[in-house]
């Protein structure tokens, strides 16, 4: 009886995990949810107890009403919520359309030697339907926008099959906007030129150099589309981007991202592509600005790229791993993505 009423007393011991706090029972299940976790400071949490969670998603989950509904900060009470969120809410840019003015700056940008290698330019592409079914989609419409939300490229594109449905309803074009079109070929040129900014094609495809990154929401498809590649390291999609992505890792869209993020609805009734560019634009610049520095100094900053101090899970047997502490485990443990927060070392080494 006294064994019995003695286990009674003593709790079992559960090992917590020092990032998402959930516990487990044995050791090795803690060893093996952290190696397919990817914990770490990168990850969205919270300002209060400083939980990990997978998704901004799931962090506005954890919150409730406690924190600011678009950059899920934390704040001390109602009011300066309040005064935070007027600050934090963004008004929509102007709706242009069609009347967008075609604009080609890919020249002027050349010249001006004061904003190379300052970030990024993001683009939108709108589709119109090829094939007998006008199911296929090809890029009738291109434009882009520098990081203060300059135009400084915008035309029609002149596709290399027949349009068969122009999508009006969505794109707002006619077959009479297609004489002002711009070859393919062309506009293949003045993009690259652009996002090249008198770097090499050798130095973009190692480390980017004075290149510009390319922001953009599902740019996999508009590249497609606009038969061009550009390298994986010098994209930065938002409909990609794992924080920014379903609990599920499924992309959400981005008028559900401007909304959520932002505070303020794209147009509802149609593809407007210099309102996408801004809308991507801000969103890239407010997941950039996330400093995750300040909270725990595991980075060491090399002269072409950024690098964890610490090992990864992997380099240890599991009888080491067995040994840590959960804290020295997370310490161990890496990102399955590149955080944003990178991108303004980049901008500031330039």
């Amino acid at each position: 009886m006294d064994s019995i009423h003695d286990s009674l007393k003593t709790p079992s011991l559960r090992h917590k995990c020092s990032a998402c706090y959930k516990q487990y029972k044995k050791k090795e299940h803690l060893i093996e949810h952290m190696r397919v976790s990817y914990h770490s400071v990168h990850q969205p949490r919270c300002g209060v107890c400083l939980k990990h969670c997978k998704s901004f998603e799931s962090l506005r989950e954890h919150l409730m009403e406690q924190g600011c509904g678009l950059c899920l900060r934390v704040l001390d009470g109602p009011e300066t919520l309040s005064e935070h969120q007027d600050i934090c809410c963004i008004t929509a840019p102007v709706h242009q359309g069609t009347s967008l003015p075609p604009t080609d700056l890919s020249d002027c940008y050349e010249e001006d030697r004061s904003d190379r290698g300052l970030g990024a330019i993001a683009m939108d592409c709108v589709m119109a339907g090829g094939g007998s079914d006008g199911a296929l989609d090809i890029c009738v419409w291109i434009c882009l926008v520098d990081e203060d939300e300059k135009l400084i490229f915008n035309t029609f594109v002149q596709p290399q099959i027949p349009i068969t449905n122009y999508r009006h309803e969505v794109t707002g074009l006619k077959e009479e906007h297609m004489r002002y079109a711009m070859p393919l070929k062309n506009v293949q040129e003045k993009v690259l030129k652009l996002l090249l900014n008198g770097e090499s094609i050798g130095k973009l495809r190692s480390n980017g150099g004075k290149a510009k990154l390319l922001v953009g929401h599902d740019l996999e498809h508009d590249l497609d589309c606009l038969r061009m590649n550009y390298p994986d390291h010098m994209l930065r999609d938002t409909a990609r981007y794992h924080p920014l992505m379903k609990t599920n890792l499924v992309s959400h869209s981005l008028k559900y991202l401007t909304r959520a993020y932002l505070g303020y609805d794209i147009r509802q009734d149609g593809h407007d592509p210099y309102e996408n560019c801004v809308s991507v634009m801000r969103l890239y610049k407010r997941m950039r600005s996330l400093d995750h520095r300040r909270q725990v100094m595991t980075l060491s900053v090399t002269p072409s790229c950024i690098q964890y101090v610490a090992p990864n899970l992997d380099s240890h047997s599991a009888k080491d791993l067995e040994k840590m502490t959960p804290d020295e485990l997370y310490e161990m443990s890496r990102t399955n993505f590149k955080c944003w927060c990178h991108d303004s070392r980049r901008v500031m080494q330039t």
